[in-house]
Protein backbone atom coordinates (compact mmCIF):
# COMPACT_ATOMS: atom_id res chain seq x y z
CA UNK A 1 0.00 0.00 0.00
CA UNK A 2 1.54 3.49 -1.05
CA UNK A 3 1.57 6.33 1.61
CA UNK A 4 -1.12 9.05 1.06
CA UNK A 5 0.18 11.53 3.54
CA UNK A 6 -0.20 12.44 7.09
CA UNK A 7 -3.43 12.49 9.15
CA UNK A 8 -4.84 15.36 9.92
CA UNK A 9 -5.15 15.07 13.56
CA UNK A 10 -1.19 14.26 13.32
CA UNK A 11 -0.11 17.72 11.64
CA UNK A 12 -2.50 19.62 13.89
CA UNK A 13 -1.41 17.71 17.01
CA UNK A 14 2.40 18.29 16.05
CA UNK A 15 1.82 22.12 14.80
CA UNK A 16 0.02 22.62 18.62
CA UNK A 17 3.44 21.95 20.24
CA UNK A 18 5.47 23.77 17.65
CA UNK A 19 3.77 26.88 18.51
CA UNK A 20 2.86 26.76 21.66
CA UNK A 21 4.58 29.68 23.43
CA UNK A 22 5.93 26.82 26.01
CA UNK A 23 8.24 25.32 23.59
CA UNK A 24 10.57 28.34 23.68
CA UNK A 25 10.61 27.94 27.85
CA UNK A 26 11.56 24.27 27.32
CA UNK A 27 13.86 24.10 24.31
CA UNK A 28 16.04 26.51 26.31
CA UNK A 29 15.57 24.59 29.62
CA UNK A 30 16.61 21.31 27.50
CA UNK A 31 19.72 23.15 26.36
CA UNK A 32 20.96 24.97 28.97
CA UNK A 33 20.18 28.75 27.71
CA UNK A 34 20.39 31.34 30.36
CA UNK A 35 20.41 29.14 33.29
CA UNK A 36 21.91 30.09 36.59
CA UNK A 37 25.25 29.46 36.78
CA UNK A 38 25.75 25.95 38.63
CA UNK A 39 22.36 24.74 36.91
CA UNK A 40 22.36 21.46 34.56
CA UNK A 41 20.98 21.23 31.23
CA UNK A 42 19.61 17.54 29.84
CA UNK A 43 22.02 15.66 29.34
CA UNK A 44 20.02 15.22 25.94
CA UNK A 45 21.74 18.67 25.41
CA UNK A 46 24.82 16.85 24.49
CA UNK A 47 23.60 14.21 21.66
CA UNK A 48 24.27 16.10 18.44
CA UNK A 49 27.25 17.84 19.31
CA UNK A 50 29.37 15.45 21.54
CA UNK A 51 32.98 14.95 19.58
CA UNK A 52 31.73 17.45 16.96
CA UNK A 53 28.48 15.67 15.77
CA UNK A 54 28.20 12.33 14.36
CA UNK A 55 27.80 13.71 10.81
CA UNK A 56 31.21 15.26 10.61
CA UNK A 57 32.60 14.45 7.26
CA UNK A 58 35.63 12.07 8.45
CA UNK A 59 33.20 9.60 10.07
CA UNK A 60 29.68 10.46 8.64
CA UNK A 61 29.78 6.89 6.97
CA UNK A 62 30.54 4.83 10.20
CA UNK A 63 29.06 4.91 13.54
CA UNK A 64 31.93 5.32 16.06
CA UNK A 65 32.13 5.15 20.02
CA UNK A 66 31.25 8.80 20.46
CA UNK A 67 28.05 7.85 18.88
CA UNK A 68 27.39 4.91 21.17
CA UNK A 69 28.18 7.39 24.46
CA UNK A 70 25.61 10.22 22.37
CA UNK A 71 22.73 7.69 22.63
CA UNK A 72 23.58 7.22 25.92
CA UNK A 73 22.72 10.77 26.41
CA UNK A 74 19.15 10.12 25.57
CA UNK A 75 18.82 7.71 27.92
CA UNK A 76 19.09 4.73 26.26
CA UNK A 77 21.82 1.93 25.75
CA UNK A 78 23.44 -0.56 22.64
CA UNK A 79 23.97 -3.85 24.42
CA UNK A 80 27.79 -4.25 24.31
CA UNK A 81 28.25 -7.37 22.02
CA UNK A 82 26.09 -5.02 19.71
CA UNK A 83 28.53 -2.10 20.12
CA UNK A 84 31.64 -4.39 19.62
CA UNK A 85 30.16 -5.43 16.34
CA UNK A 86 29.35 -2.36 15.31
CA UNK A 87 32.90 -1.37 16.34
CA UNK A 88 35.20 -4.03 14.89
CA UNK A 89 32.86 -6.41 12.94
CA UNK A 90 30.74 -7.35 10.08
CA UNK A 91 27.65 -5.33 11.53
CA UNK A 92 29.50 -1.86 11.47
CA UNK A 93 30.71 -2.64 7.61
CA UNK A 94 27.10 -3.47 6.30
CA UNK A 95 26.44 -0.09 8.53
CA UNK A 96 28.98 1.48 7.09
CA UNK A 97 27.57 0.63 3.18
CA UNK A 98 24.24 1.53 4.02
CA UNK A 99 25.63 4.96 5.26
CA UNK A 100 27.18 5.55 2.58
CA UNK A 101 24.30 5.45 0.86
CA UNK A 102 22.25 8.09 3.11
CA UNK A 103 22.23 11.99 2.02
CA UNK A 104 24.08 13.49 4.85
CA UNK A 105 23.73 17.34 4.22
CA UNK A 106 20.23 17.36 3.34
CA UNK A 107 17.09 18.16 5.47
CA UNK A 108 14.44 15.84 5.72
CA UNK A 109 12.01 18.31 4.09
CA UNK A 110 14.03 19.18 1.01
CA UNK A 111 14.37 15.09 0.67
CA UNK A 112 12.55 13.33 -2.08
CA UNK A 113 10.39 10.32 -0.32
CA UNK A 114 11.88 7.78 -1.80
CA UNK A 115 14.76 8.50 0.82
CA UNK A 116 12.63 8.12 3.66
CA UNK A 117 10.96 5.19 1.84
CA UNK A 118 10.31 1.31 2.62
CA UNK A 119 13.52 -0.31 1.36
CA UNK A 120 15.59 2.44 1.41
CA UNK A 121 19.49 2.39 2.48
CA UNK A 122 18.12 4.32 5.56
CA UNK A 123 14.84 1.90 6.14
CA UNK A 124 17.89 -1.31 5.63
CA UNK A 125 19.87 0.58 8.31
CA UNK A 126 17.02 0.93 10.89
CA UNK A 127 15.44 -2.31 10.54
CA UNK A 128 19.76 -4.31 10.39
CA UNK A 129 19.78 -2.26 13.63
CA UNK A 130 16.49 -3.54 15.04
CA UNK A 131 17.10 -7.24 13.88
CA UNK A 132 20.07 -7.28 16.69
CA UNK A 133 19.66 -8.79 20.15
CA UNK A 134 18.54 -6.04 22.57
CA UNK A 135 18.36 -3.42 19.92
CA UNK A 136 14.61 -1.89 19.72
CA UNK A 137 13.41 0.65 17.42
CA UNK A 138 14.06 3.68 19.71
CA UNK A 139 17.49 3.14 20.01
CA UNK A 140 18.18 2.36 16.04
CA UNK A 141 15.89 5.19 15.11
CA UNK A 142 18.54 7.24 18.06
CA UNK A 143 21.63 6.26 16.80
CA UNK A 144 20.39 6.76 12.69
CA UNK A 145 19.55 10.06 14.01
CA UNK A 146 22.65 11.06 15.44
CA UNK A 147 24.15 9.55 12.15
CA UNK A 148 21.56 12.01 9.90
CA UNK A 149 20.59 14.50 12.20
CA UNK A 150 18.99 16.71 9.87
CA UNK A 151 17.57 14.02 7.77
CA UNK A 152 16.13 11.68 10.26
CA UNK A 153 14.02 12.40 13.65
CA UNK A 154 14.68 11.16 17.02
CA UNK A 155 11.75 9.01 17.73
CA UNK A 156 10.85 7.27 21.51
CA UNK A 157 7.91 6.22 23.13
CA UNK A 158 7.30 9.44 24.14
CA UNK A 159 6.97 10.99 21.06
CA UNK A 160 5.08 8.70 19.71
CA UNK A 161 2.27 8.55 22.41
CA UNK A 162 2.31 12.35 21.61
CA UNK A 163 1.55 12.63 18.09
CA UNK A 164 -0.82 9.81 18.17
CA UNK A 165 1.48 6.59 16.80
CA UNK A 166 1.54 8.10 13.12
CA UNK A 167 2.21 4.99 10.53
CA UNK A 168 5.13 5.52 8.54
CA UNK A 169 6.34 7.68 11.05
CA UNK A 170 9.52 8.61 8.96
CA UNK A 171 7.10 9.16 5.91
CA UNK A 172 4.37 11.34 8.04
CA UNK A 173 6.31 13.85 9.55
CA UNK A 174 7.92 14.14 5.81
CA UNK A 175 4.74 15.59 4.76
CA UNK A 176 3.90 17.18 7.16
CA UNK A 177 6.57 19.23 7.07
CA UNK A 178 6.70 19.92 3.36
CA UNK A 179 2.93 20.50 3.61
CA UNK A 180 1.38 24.71 3.43
CA UNK A 181 4.95 25.93 1.32
CA UNK A 182 6.91 23.77 3.88
CA UNK A 183 4.86 25.74 6.86
CA UNK A 184 5.90 23.45 10.26
CA UNK A 185 9.50 23.68 9.16
CA UNK A 186 9.70 27.22 8.89
CA UNK A 187 7.94 27.42 12.14
CA UNK A 188 10.40 25.10 13.73
CA UNK A 189 13.37 27.32 12.67
CA UNK A 190 11.86 30.45 13.67
CA UNK A 191 11.43 28.38 17.21
CA UNK A 192 15.05 27.71 17.08
CA UNK A 193 15.83 31.30 16.43
CA UNK A 194 13.95 32.74 19.01
CA UNK A 195 15.20 29.90 21.89
CA UNK A 196 18.42 31.00 21.08
CA UNK A 197 19.64 27.30 20.33
CA UNK A 198 22.50 27.13 17.70
CA UNK A 199 22.28 26.45 14.51
CA UNK A 200 23.84 23.12 14.75
CA UNK A 201 20.90 22.05 16.02
CA UNK A 202 18.71 20.16 13.06
CA UNK A 203 15.14 21.63 12.55
CA UNK A 204 14.04 17.91 13.41
CA UNK A 205 15.42 18.02 17.08
CA UNK A 206 13.79 21.37 17.77
CA UNK A 207 10.72 19.48 16.88
CA UNK A 208 11.35 16.39 19.05
CA UNK A 209 12.48 18.45 22.16
CA UNK A 210 9.34 20.63 22.02
CA UNK A 211 7.04 17.74 21.64
CA UNK A 212 8.79 15.32 24.29
CA UNK A 213 8.68 18.61 26.38
CA UNK A 214 5.60 19.22 25.87
CA UNK A 215 4.49 16.06 26.59
CA UNK A 216 6.22 15.07 29.52
CA UNK A 217 4.86 18.39 31.09
CA UNK A 218 1.09 17.48 30.24
CA UNK A 219 1.47 14.70 32.53
CA UNK A 220 0.90 11.97 30.48
CA UNK A 221 2.06 8.11 31.51
CA UNK A 222 3.38 7.05 27.95
CA UNK A 223 2.28 3.34 27.19
CA UNK A 224 5.62 1.46 26.50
Amino acid sequence: MSFVGPSKPFVERLGAFITDPQAVVDLRLYFGIGLPPGSVPFTGSRFEHLAGGGDRAEVADRITAEDLIAVQALSVTVPVPVALDILEGRLGARLSGLLQAIPRDIDMVDAEGDVLAEGAPADQAWHLLCDQYGVDWVIAGKLLARKRPRLLPVYDKVVRCALGRPRPFWLSLHAALREDDAALHCQLLALRQVAGVPETVSALRVCDVAVWMGHRAEGHACPR
